[in-house]
C-alpha cells in the first residue's frame, strides 16, 4: 500500500499502520496550533493518559520496572512509568517542533569534560563518537552541535510503521541537521565514511540487539551491541557519553558531555557506558524510556495472569 502525504511519498505499509499515522498526524497538526509552552506539556499529559487508557503501554513499562526493581513499592514504579510517559510525549512533539526547540537551545552551552575533547578533536579534523541512550531528549545534541558548526550524523533504527517513520525522518532533514544513517549494512558503511572524513557520530546504545552479547544493565543481563566501541577503536576516535537532561520546568535542557571512555576491549568500553547510563537513570528514572523492550523475556505469570494487569498487581499465591 503506497500513499502520499504532504510533500513526501510514504513507503508500503498496512491499512492499520496508515490509520495510526493519520491519527498521529492529526494530533501533531492540532498541537502545532498551540504555543510551544502549551504544546509540549500537552503531549506529556496525553502520553501519561495513554498509560491508563492503553493497557500494553503501562504494562510494558511496569514489567521492565518490576524486572529490575521488584522491591520498590508498586506506587513508586507507577509514578516512574507516568514520568517516563510524560517525557516520551514531550520528546515526540519536540521532534516536530525542532525550529522552536533550536531557538530555545541557542543559549544552552555544552558542559562537561567531553565538550573540550570533542572541540579539540573536530578542530584537528578527526572523528568522534558520541554515545547516549533514550534519556531526556538526545535530539537536542544535534541542534546544539549544528549551531556550533559540528555536523553530527546519527545512526537510527527505522520504526515498524513506515508511514510514521517517513515523516519522523523528514522532520530532521527539514531543519538541516546532520545526516541520518539507517541501521543495517548500507547505513553502517555510510556512517564509517562519515567518520573517516572527520565527522562526528551520535549513537544510541540502550536498545535490545539480538546479535549483541549479554551484558549487565541495571543488574540484569541484556543483549547489547558492541559496535559503538568497535567503531571508536577502529577509527581511533574518542567515545564520549552525553545526555540531554530535561530540567524541572519540563521545557529546557542541559547538554552534558562526560569524559571519554578509556580505550580497552569493546566489552570493557561498552560496560563503562552502561555504568554511565545507569547512573543517570538512578538519578532520575523518569527520564529514561522504560517503554522499550530492553530485556526481552516472557512473564512467568502462568494461569494466574489477568489481561490488562501487571504481574505485581496480581494477588500473591501461597506456596504449597
Amino acid at each position: 500500500m503506497a500513499r502520499k502525504g504532504g510533500s513526501e511519498t510514504e513507503t508500503d505499509g498496512t491499512t492499520g499502520q496508515w490509520l495510526v499515522d493519520r491519527a498521529l498526524r492529526m494530533a501533531i497538526w492540532s498541537a502545532m496550533r498551540l504555543s510551544y509552552e502549551r504544546r509540549v506539556p500537552l503531549f506529556g499529559a496525553l502520553a501519561r493518559a495513554a498509560t491508563r487508557a492503553i493497557p500494553n503501554f503501562q504494562r510494558r513499562m511496569l514489567d521492565n520496572l518490576d524486572h529490575v526493581w521488584p522491591d520498590r513499592p508498586l506506587e513508586e514504579r507507577r509514578a516512574i512509568a507516568r514520568a517516563s510517559a510524560d517525557n516520551i510525549g514531550r520528546t515526540l512533539i519536540e521532534h516536530y517542533s525542532m525550529q522552536e526547540l533550536a531557538q530555545r537551545m541557542a543559549d544552552v552551552e555544552p558542559e562537561g569534560p567531553g565538550w573540550e575533547v570533542l572541540r579539540t578533536t573536530q578542530e584537528a579534523g578527526k572523528p568522534a563518537i558520541l554515545i547516549t541512550g533514550h534519556y531526556g531528549n538526545h535530539e537536542m545534541a544535534f541542534i546544539c552541535l549544528t549551531a556550533r558548526g559540528i555536523s553530527a550524523g546519527g545512526l537510527y533504527r527505522p520504526m515498524q510503521n513506515p508511514f510514521v517513520n517517513q515523516h519522523y525522518v523528514d522532520a530532521v532533514a527539514a531543519l538541516g541537521l546532520g545526516p541520518l544513517f539507517e541501521q543495517g549494512r548500507a547505513g553502517m558503511g555510510r556512517l564509517l565514511r562519515h567518520l573517516r572524513g572527520g565527522g562526528t557520530a551520535i549513537i544510541l546504545n540502550d536498545l535490545y540487539v539480538g546479535g549483541g552479547i549479554e551484558m549487565d544493565f541495571l543488574g540484569k543481563p541484556a543483549r547489547t551491541a558492541l559496535s559503538s566501541a568497535e567503531f571508536a577503536l577502529k577509527m581511533d576516535a574518542p567515545l564520549i557519553p552525553f545526555y540531554g537532561i530535561r530540567q524541572p520546568d519540563g521545557l529546557s535542557f542541559r547538554f552534558v558531555l562526560e569524559a571519554p571512555i578509556p580505550p580497552g576491549t569493546p566489552e570493557e568500553m561498552t560496560a563503562a557506558f552502561n555504568r554511565s547510563l545507569e547512573a543517570r537513570i538512578l538519578e532520575d528514572p523518569g527520564q529514561w524510556f522504560w517503554l522499550h523492550r530492553r530485556w526481552k523475556r516472557k512473564w512467568q505469570g502462568g494461569k494466574g495472569m489477568v489481561p490488562g494487569l501487571h504481574p505485581a498487581e496480581l494477588p500473591r499465591q501461597k506456596s504449597r
